[in-house]
């Protein structure tokens, strides 16, 4: 017991003769619109000063691409005994089941004018690798005009578009005012960046979730009540130290892909790296509330393997699956070694390419195991559609008063029952709106033939009768 007082002793009087770093200017903050745009304390230029010098302040993204540029006062050097690798944490306001994850980019002062005008490489997190990811994704943002809140649409590239849907709680213009922002266009504006999928269930409302990723993204992990510039292992899930989210210069990467090796870097820009639809908490808008230097201890260690397994839907209504599953070192991909698959039922399997195939429908857990080391493994559950039989069948609407989709699966036509007279609005699962169709009453055709296979969920009507309903388009 004495020895470990003693430990502990000594850990606290040398987190206290740390002297921490933190953001001594903000350089730019240029939003998306958003549901906290235009107002105090997330969304006004002034919010972006909260940041510097401590981890206490408030600012919003907005939705995809909106970015903040910052700068500590000395250079964050790539220092090897730096604690698991992390030169520096950013903190932002996620809880346990809602991140908002956004991109991390840093630059070192080439040119050594003060500016960030060198390259930006990207800080490459666990989602970088996954196949959903699309990078140098743009989009544009159309003003609505006036300065009440009213949904602003986007559109980018290859036919995308969709709103930011306005709310009944922040009742102000999404669209940030050239009055506040003069460097933003007041009648369009685009903002570029990487963009990934993200895991979040609008399905079941109110429990609307937003996992946080395994590792490299900003207002990804909760706060823990250690020292500041002491940081968690990126690679564990458990909150050790400050919390937060630690990154690490070496993952840095050129647009095209390839590691760039720096020793110090002067400007950081977050960059949200989500474009969705939150259900009624609004569009995910990643948070930032400040951030630190870590300080060089090479006697704080942990584990720094982790097996990531991409995202896996809650529902699969195909008869396979291509799963993706990484190893990383210190936040570098691996070769993949010798993997053991384990499911739940008898009716499924994971092939030698990673494909998991199934016969039969039901509950699924899968595992993934690296052979002769079991403490590298990850698991996943879902749940295994209909049987094609089954989902085709074509159901009598009259058996039922409920709104219902008939028939579903469906490759072309649909109608559904049980709806009065009410407008429609087809999402996809980022939350981008692909189909509306106004005054649907029961009964009348719905054609969906151009609609790309997928799952999609259905709105009908408006206010306390809003009906949710889920489509599976083959």
């Amino acid at each position: 017991m004495l020895r470990k007082i003693i430990i502990c002793a000594f850990f606290v009087i040398f987190s206290l003769g740390l002297k921490a770093q933190y953001i001594t200017e903000v350089i730019e903050y240029r939003p998306a619109p958003g549901q906290f745009i235009n107002s105090m304390p997330w969304g006004s230029p002034v919010s972006s000063s909260s940041l510097e010098g401590g981890v206490n302040g408030s600012l919003s993204l907005g939705a995809f691409g909106g970015y903040v540029i910052f700068r500590f006062t000395d250079a964050v050097e790539n220092h090897p005994d730096n604690p698991f690798g992390i030169d520096f944490t950013v903190f932002g306001n996620p809880t346990l089941e809602w991140s908002e994850p956004g991109v991390v980019w840093v630059m070192k002062d080439e040119n050594e004018n003060g500016q960030p005008d060198d390259i930006w490489y990207e800080l490459a997190g666990s989602d970088y690798y996954f196949s959903s990811t699309r990078r140098e994704y743009r989009v544009t943002y159309f003003n609505p005009g006036g300065l009440e809140a009213m949904d602003v649409p986007w559109a980018g590239p290859a036919g995308d578009s969709g709103i930011i849907r306005a709310n009944g709680t922040h009742v102000q213009t999404y669209y940030p005012l050239i009055d506040s922002f003069p460097g933003i266009p007041g009648d369009e504006y685009g903002l570029s960046g990487t963009l990934i999928q993200g895991a979040v269930d609008v399905e079941h409302p109110p429990l609307i979730k937003s996992l946080r990723r395994a590792f490299g993204y900003a207002d990804n992990q909760v706060r823990g009540s250690g020292a500041h510039q002491v940081p968690d292992n990126p690679y564990t899930f458990e909150v050790e130290n400050s919390g937060g989210d630690g990154f690490d210069i070496g993952w840095a990467l050129d647009k095209d892909g390839n590691p760039v090796d720096l020793d110090r870097i002067h400007f950081v820009k977050v960059q949200n790296g989500l474009m969705h639809e939150g259900g009624w908490l609004g569009e995910l808008s990643t948070e930032i509330t400040g951030a630190v230097d870590v300080s060089a201890n090479a006697g704080l260690s942990g584990n720094l393997d982790l097996l990531v397994l991409k995202d896996i839907p809650a529902e699969i209504h195909t008869d396979s699956l291509q799963m993706e599953l990484f190893l990383f070192h210190m936040g570098k991909p691996l070769p993949l070694p010798q993997i053991q698959w384990t499911l739940s039922e008898e009716w499924a399997s994971v092939d030698e390419d990673q494909v998991l195939r199934f016969s039969a429908s039901g509950p699924l857990t899968i595992n993934a195991l690296v052979i002769g080391n079991p403490f590298l493994q990850v698991s996943a559950s879902t749940l295994i559609g209909p049987d094609t039989i089954s989902t085709h069948t074509l159901i009598d609407p009259g058996i039922t008063t409920d709104p219902l989709i008939y028939p579903n699966p469906s490759g072309g036509i649909i109608r559904i029952s049980g709806l009065e007279e009410c407008n429609l609005i087809f999402y996809d699962l980022t939350g981008k709106i692909v189909r509306r169709v106004e005054n649907y009453s029961t009964g009348m055709e719905i054609h969906i033939h151009d609609l790309p296979p997928g799952i999609y969920l259905l709105k009908a009507g408006d206010g306390p009768n809003t009906q949710w309903l889920k489509l599976l388009k083959e």
